[in-house]
């Protein structure tokens, strides 16, 4: 972690602060969990080839349009990146729409309602994590729009990477339903949504141990089964 005075202006506050004393005592967890990124990231890079390219090939029968979505995402200290995911929309989704996806939304494609809903889409983000721009578990990354409406004390889950998953990953598994009916959908993540997903964010923060993130992976894993 970056020592206090060197943190981007818009993250030092007295809230993050506490946050940022709590982390900077588990260091050496934290630098053995990006070694631990790098090693499963490789391992299931390497298994998974084969799988990549059968989708890519599925997503290319499918639809027109790229195989990867591409996203700009905000991830540690407040920096910007491109997200990976296999894409599950018709093309140029975004300018149709909420960048916010319902779990009916007219604008997924057939494969991508199939790849999407067992959270196949996600797998292109273990290059996110071998760069280091994201880890295996931490903070789902937001884009930029969502990111401006953080409190002073969500800015605290900016002290570490953006995760693949999080225990507010799984508790929200199916925010896509959650939005049916909605009809300003970016008003209620940011002001419903958002707030209570950050509390489990928060949490994590507050009692972090590597043996928690473990936990939170293997709970993963199971709530993608059911």
């Amino acid at each position: 972690m970056r020592d206090w005075e060197s943190m981007p202006p818009f993250i030092k506050n007295e809230s993050v602060k506490e946050y940022y004393d709590i982390l900077k005592q588990h260091e050496k967890e934290l630098r053995l969990k990006r070694k631990a990124d790098v090693v499963l990231s490789v391992l299931m890079i390497s298994f998974l080839w084969p799988v990549f390219l059968i989708i890519g090939i599925l997503i290319k029968l499918d639809s027109p349009g790229p195989v990867f979505f591409k996203q700009e995402r905000v991830t540690q200290y407040g920096r910007k990146f491109q997200i990976l995911k296999f894409r599950t929309m018709v093309q140029d989704a975004e300018k149709l729409g909420s960048q916010i996806t319902k779990s009916h939304d007219s604008r997924l494609t057939r494969v991508g309602k199939v790849i999407r809903g067992c959270r196949i889409d996600e797998l292109p983000q273990l290059f996110n994590v071998l760069t280091g721009d994201m880890s295996f578990v931490g903070t789902r990354p937001e884009v930029v729009k969502y990111v401006r409406a953080y409190t002073d004390e969500m800015k605290a889950t900016l002290l570490l990477p953006a995760g693949v998953t999080s225990e507010a990953s799984i508790s929200y598994k199916d925010e896509g339903e959650l939005m049916e009916g909605v009809e300003d959908v970016d008003s209620v993540y940011i002001h419903q949504v958002l707030p209570e997903k950050m509390q489990y964010n928060l949490d994590a923060l507050r009692n972090y141990s590597l043996l928690g993130d473990f936990r939170t992976m293997i709970r993963t894993v199971f709530a993608v089964l059911r």
